[in-house]
């Protein structure tokens, strides 16, 4: 019987070593394969005696969570790592969905232990004094996952309730608009002079710490790295500290000497009145201040209401329980439910060399995509579609009726081909039909383009996708491992010259097969030639530039 391997969830904290728990160090010691994001496998690289560490870029959460699983299944025992607490919007949460799909259970499957750690939350706060002293929230404003509407309600609620908030993920290169949109909210319920906290890089070489206000914040610089804090309406600055009381000032008074009255007198109910009474369940209104009071009126008013009158359902509750002599349930229609939402995503397009979208193809594109659905042209002339729907069979019959071909989107094999002249150079238009209706659309490790140009002139630029293919003198020239994008991007390395056709598809197919098996996951096809050194019989060869380019920030 094969040994069960195990899965460590591992909380590191902010970075530094001094922060990071003694369990989280035994756990990453113990580990026979550390998986996570790049930057994260940087921090804590001189901890670990892995044999096996893979690193994977940022959105890349879902294959780590899954490789960890399989590697633990055939018995490794594997560390995922997450910055501050992976259960924090870190892996923890993840790594169990991945399991329950499978159908795991903690008594029959293998061991998972989640190693907590300091999350930014509290990190940041004690670089910046004590700004979390009272009631705190987290707020992600990153709705690549969650939809912006619910974001924007919960900056609102925290808002409206007076809770210190921590804000996670506020902007990126792309989403520049959502810590504007917050800003706006939040002013509607706080002072413009709102104490605010940023730390960027909390505990790590490039730590930044910058004190502003609520209606300044924006005026600073904020990324991804940044973790804002914002405090409540009493939170204030004194000495380059932020810092927010615990509330309990009508307990005791700071300053004085001996507290004016003595633990056990402090808990009788005459000396905390403005507590709930615990028979009745009532609390003295005139206690109850409003901490928005005299600010800036809120977009959504709030005001006394008048006291409704019982429904008949109520009414009729109400009289059953007298009957039976218990007390009344209360009933209520405002039960916050979010609606979860299936989104089903393709990609369409009008045929393999035919790039001529019809009206009518035009025309059942907008009638599918409706008006909840987004399209979305891409440079490898498909569109894809984005379709809020519980019946994707209907959507593909009716896509497939007007002739479009339809690919899924993700790490899968797309075939990129040229329009042969508009159809006037046709002779290799079937082996591209073949690769396509074999190969299209397979589950790699990651996206793998196949580009097909129809003659030498090789205009569509095949050479620079991750598999070129150029038709030239009847038969076939192929080219492995272009690296399609950045600043240190390079054409694919010529591996065949004049391959006879019906030679091509096995090749290909051999190509994919060996890739499929043994790339790791998020692992490019040119990332892979280069650590292997060999695909089938062809042998790697550099064809970066040899002119030294300064690193993406990114680390790609």
């Amino acid at each position: 019987m094969a040994q069960k391997g195990k899965i460590f969830v591992v909380g590191f904290g902010p970075g530094d070593f001094k922060h990071i728990t003694t369990r989280a160090v035994e756990a990453l010691q113990q580990s026979h394969m550390i998986i996570g994001y790049k930057t994260y496998v940087e921090l804590i690289q001189d901890l670990v005696s892995a044999k096996s560490i893979i690193s994977t870029g940022m959105t890349e959460e879902v294959s780590r969570a899954q490789e960890a699983v399989r590697q633990a299944e055939a018995g490794s025992i594997v560390s995922v790592i997450s910055s501050g607490d992976a259960g924090v919007y870190g892996m923890a949460g993840l790594v169990y969905e991945v399991l329950i799909e499978l159908g795991w259970t903690e008594a029959t499957g293998i061991e998972v232990e989640i190693v907590p750690g300091i999350s930014a939350i509290n990190s940041c706060a004690s670089l910046l004094g004590a700004p979390i002293m009272h009631d705190a929230c987290t707020i992600s404003l990153s709705d690549h996952l969650t939809p912006w509407n619910l974001i924007a309600k919960r900056v609102e609620a925290a808002a409206m309730a007076d809770f210190v908030i921590a804000l996670y993920n506020p902007k990126s290169g792309r989403r520049t608009r959502q810590i504007v949109e917050a800003q706006r909210i939040l002013l509607e319920y706080r002072s413009p002079d709102t104490p605010v906290g940023l730390v960027k890089s909390a505990y790590r070489d490039r730590q930044e710490i910058t004190m502003t206000t609520l209606a300044e914040m924006l005026e600073h610089d904020i990324g991804m790295l940044t973790t804002v804090i914002i405090g409540n309406s009493t939170t204030f600055f004194y000495d380059n500290k932020m810092i927010t009381p615990r509330g309990y000032q009508r307990k005791y008074t700071l300053g004085e000497e001996k507290q004016p009255l003595r633990p056990h007198q402090r808990l009788k109910e005459e000396n905390e009145p403005w507590a709930m009474n615990q028979e009745t369940g009532a609390a003295r209104n005139d206690f109850a201040t409003d901490p928005n009071a005299n600010r800036i009126k809120p977009s959504l008013a709030i005001t006394p209401q008048p006291k409704p009158k019982k429904s008949s359902l109520e009414m009729a509750t109400a009289a059953l329980a007298k009957v039976k002599g218990t007390n009344a349930v209360k009933v209520t229609s405002k039960l916050v439910q979010q609606k979860i939402e299936s989104v089903f995503e393709l990609a369409v397009s009008p045929g393999v060399a035919n790039k001529f979208f019809t009206p009518q193809q035009m025309m059942t594109l907008a009638e599918v995509v409706g008006e909840e659905g987004t399209m979305e042209y891409t440079p490898d002339h498909q569109i894809h579609l984005k379709i809020p729907t519980s019946e994707p069979g209907e959507i593909t019959a009716k896509l497939r009726e007007v002739g479009f071909l339809l690919t899924p989107i993700g790490d899968v094999l797309s075939l990129k081909a040229c329009d042969f002249c508009y159809g006037e150079k046709t002779d290799s238009i079937p082996y591209a039909e073949e690769i396509q209706e074999k190969l299209g659309g397979m589950s790699l490790p990651k996206t793998l383009n196949i580009g097909f140009n129809g003659c030498g002139m090789a205009c569509y630029r095949a050479v620079f996708d991750d598999i070129g293919i150029v038709y030239r003198k009847s038969k076939f020239d192929v080219f492995i491992g272009a690296k399609p994008v950045g600043r240190t991007a390079h054409a694919a390395q010529p591996v065949v010259e004049g391959l006879e056709p019906e030679q091509l598809i096995p090749l290909i197919t051999d190509i994919i097969e060996e890739y499929k098996a043994n790339a790791h996951p998020n692992e490019r096809l040119f990332k892979y030639f280069k650590r292997v050194k060999k695909i089938l019989h062809f042998t790697y060869q550099d064809m970066s530039s040899k002119i030294k380019v300064e690193p993406a920030p990114c680390g790609d």
